[in-house]
């Protein structure tokens, strides 16, 4: 399991900044930047919303569909610890897995 932050605390699944959810998906299938990655379990919290069902957890299983990233192993991400952002998203779309570098030196550019 990998250790996970998580700064987007509009998703109803963040408490204290670490996931209720159990697991999370990261987004990139083309990804050569972290810009690139999403967390497309984001679901974002709604007013009469609270958190999802669940403890928060640190250690958290990751499946990740950024191939080109040095830490994904066979979709699963091998990273001690990833970084989840997007303090103010709306959608999924605005996170981004913090954590992604690119194998083979690809920049994005």
């Amino acid at each position: 399991m990998t250790s996970l932050s998580c700064s987007a605390v509009t998703c109803m699944y963040n408490k204290d900044r670490y996931c209720c959810k159990g697991d999370i998906h990261v987004e990139g299938q083309s990804a050569k930047k972290m810009e690139d990655t999403c967390c497309g379990s984001f679901k974002e919290r709604g007013e009469s919303m609270s958190n999802s069902v669940g403890s928060a957890s640190s250690k958290i299983d990751v499946s990740c569909d950024a191939c080109s990233c040095v830490h994904n192993d066979n979709r699963k991400c091998s990273a001690d610890r990833i970084g989840i952002t997007g303090p103010n998203a709306c959608k999924c779309s605005e996170t981004e897995c913090h954590t992604f570098e690119c194998r083979c030196g690809c920049r994005g550019i």
